[in-house]
């Protein structure tokens, strides 16, 4: 698998456009929850990290952000457009964490479920995530440019959790996602020619 990750071809575009199309799909059910939605992002953006290369990660960094705003548009999202480039930083974070974090690791790994060192790296990723977000988003942005007479400040601390506390619980479940099915995936993609 390394050295396919040195070349990049018609194998690593069809793979990140099927993990970009599955968080497409995701989008469709962002309103129902953060927990559907967030942690298959999360999930193909490691996994994209993993199987791909970084650039690619940090383009679906960028991208599902943008697509959820067209998809479906939170009010947050309606009421403070600023947001959208944090969330991508958000997610360059995780997938840059991923990178120098647990790549080599997870591509040396042999057995079913990853192990120990890379549960934490996960662990750590997720938490990178979680901070970066919480710390521009929930304690910068949005008490920054919410009017203080909007009725979205009454839910202030609804988008503060949502924004910090589930943003390492979505990257959390897309890591546990990720390590369930590696094996399997890892395979699937070294024999894909």
């Amino acid at each position: 698998m390394e050295q396919s990750n040195k070349r990049f071809g018609a194998k690593q575009i069809a793979i990140t456009a099927m993990l970009l199309a599955v968080c497409l799909v995701s989008q469709l059910f962002k309103n129902l929850s953060v927990f559907i939605t967030g942690p298959i992002i999360n999930a193909c953006i490691v996994l994209t990290v993993l199987l791909v290369n970084l650039p690619c990660a940090i383009l679906l960094s960028v991208i599902t952000p943008v697509t959820a705003f067209i998809i479906t548009a939170s009010p947050i999202m309606k009421a403070v457009p600023a947001i959208i480039p944090f969330i991508m930083l958000g997610n360059i974070v995780l997938a840059v964490a991923v990178h120098f974090l647990m790549k080599k690791d997870m591509e040396k790994e042999t057995k079913k479920i990853p192990g120990v060192k890379c549960w934490i790296m996960g662990l750590i990723s997720s938490l990178l995530k979680g901070v970066f977000m919480g710390i521009t988003i929930s304690l910068w942005l949005l008490p920054t440019f919410i009017p203080e007479q909007s009725p979205l400040r009454g839910k202030m601390s609804v988008f503060q959790t949502t924004f910090s506390l589930y943003q390492f619980l979505t990257a959390c479940i897309g890591f546990i996602y990720v390590f369930v099915m590696w094996q399997i995936l890892k395979k699937h993609a070294n024999t894909v020619n």
